[in-house]
C-alpha cells in the first residue's frame, strides 16, 4: 500500500496532521504504520540535527524502518523533517521499488502580521480579519529563503500561492495591528526543544518541495491547523493513482547459471582469436567468416588485439547487466554483431 512523507520545519503540525491522517485511515479499516524520529532513536532528540554524522545515521535507520514496513496491504505514514531533497528522492525509489504509489505532505508554519502576510482588507468592530497572500521575491529578484514563515517557505518551493487565510484578531496594549493565528497561539515556545541557533540552521538547510520534481508529486500543502486536511485528494492519490513505473535501478535482475560469466568469457575469447587468425589472409571488403558462428565481420583495416579487447570488455559489462541464459548459444553471434556496428 501507499507511502505517505509528511515534511516540514519543526512546529508547522507535521504530527498532528499525521494522527488526523491516521485516525482517518484507521477508522476506513486500514492498517496503518506511522515512522519518526521518536521511533528510530526510541525518544524524541532535536541535537541529533546538530551533528551531520547523528543526522546521517538517522536517515538511514528512517530509511529502513520505512522499506521494512512498505508493501501493498499497508499504509506508511514518515513523520519527520524529511527537508533533504535527496532523501526525499530515495524514499520515492522505495515506493517505485515496491511498485506502491506514493504522496508529500508538506506542512508550513504560518508567520505573524508583521513578518509576512499584509492585510487586504478589515472591518470595523469585526473580530475576524481577512487577509490575502502571495509569495515574492524580495527586492532586487531574489527569492526568500525558506523558514518558519509561510510566505519564505512557500516562496522556495517556486509556487504561486493564493489563499484566503482567517487569522483571530488579538491587540496587544502597543501593537494595534498584530494579528496571530490559533496554531501559532498553541505551537510551542521557539526554543524550547529546538534551540534558536538550531531552528535557523535548519531553515537555512531546508530545501523545500517542488511539484514540478517527481518525486515530490503529488504535493499537498497545508497551511498552520486550521486549514482542514484534504483527506479526499489524499485518498484519490494513494488509492486511485497507479504507481511510479519501474526502472532498471529498481528492478530484479533476471535469474542465470553460475557458469554464465565463464561462458560469455570463453565465447568472447574465442572470438578475438579467430578474427584475429582470419585476419591474417584477409583483404579489405572480405566478410571474416568463424566456424559455428552465422554472423560475419566485414574487414575494412587491420584490427589490433587492443582495440578488440576494448570492445570486448565493454560488451562483457554490457551482458552482465542483462544476464539470460537463453542467449547462451547466441553469445557469439551478439558479440559478432556488435562488434561489426562498434567498428563502423
Amino acid at each position: 500500500m501507499p507511502l505517505v512523507v509528511f515534511c516540514g520545519l519543526p512546529y508547522s503540525g507535521k504530527s498532528r496532521r499525521v494522527e488526523e491522517l491516521r485516525r482517518a485511515l484507521t477508522a476506513e479499516g486500514r492498517a496503518v504504520y506511522v515512522v519518526d524520529d521518536a521511533a528510530v532513536l526510541g525518544a524524541e532528540d532535536a541535537t541529533v540535527y546538530g551533528d551531520s554524522a547523528r543526522e546521517k545515521a538517522l536517515r538511514g535507520a528512517l530509511r529502513a524502518a520505512v522499506e521494512r514496513h512498505l508493501s501493498r496491504q499497508d499504509v506508511v505514514i514518515l513523520d519527520s523533517l524529511n527537508y533533504i531533497k535527496g532523501f526525499r528522492y530515495e524514499l520515492y525509489c522505495l515506493a517505485r521499488a515496491a511498485r506502491t504509489p506514493l504522496c508529500l505532505v508538506y506542512c508550513v508554519r504560518p508567520c505573524s502580521l508583521s513578518e509576512g502576510p499584509q492585510v487586504a482588507g478589515t472591518e470595523n468592530g469585526d473580530r475576524k480579519v481577512t487577509m490575502s497572500w502571495q509569495p515574492r521575491a524580495e527586492q532586487g529578484g531574489r527569492p526568500p529563503v525558506a523558514g518558519t514563515c509561510v510566505g519564505r517557505e512557500l516562496a522556495t518551493a517556486g509556487s504561486e500561492v493564493h489563499r484566503e487565510v482567517e487569522l483571530e484578531e488579538i491587540r496587544a496594549p502597543n501593537s494595534p495591528g498584530f494579528v496571530t493565528t490559533e496554531s501559532e497561539k498553541s505551537a510551542p515556545t521557539v526554543g524550547s526543544f529546538y534551540p534558536s541557533e538550531l531552528l535557523e540552521a535548519l531553515t537555512l538547510r531546508f530545501e523545500a518541495p517542488d511539484s514540478r520534481n517527481r518525486w515530490d508529486r503529488p504535493l499537498f500543502t497545508l497551511v498552520g491547523l486550521e486549514e482542514p486536511l484534504p483527506l479526499a485528494e489524499i485518498r484519490a492519490a494513494l488509492f486511485e493513482n497507479r504507481a511510479p513505473p519501474p526502472h532498471q535501478a529498481t528492478q530484479s535482475q533476471p535469474l542465470a547459471s553460475g557458469s554464465f560469466l565463464h561462458q560469455l568469457d570463453q565465447v568472447t575469447s574465442q572470438v578475438l582469436a579467430g578474427l584475429m587468425e582470419a585476419q591474417k589472409s584477409a583483404v579489405p571488403g572480405d566478410l571474416l567468416r568463424l566456424p559455428g558462428i552465422t554472423e560475419r565481420l566485414r574487414f575494412t583495416r587491420p584490427l589490433t588485439m587492443a582495440e578488440l579487447s576494448r570492445l570486448r570488455r565493454q560488451f562483457i559489462s554490457y551482458t552482465k547487466m542483462h544476464p539470460n541464459n537463453e542467449n547462451l548459444p547466441q553469445l557469439a553471434n551478439m558479440f559478432l554483431q556488435y562488434l561489426s556496428q562498434s567498428l563502423h
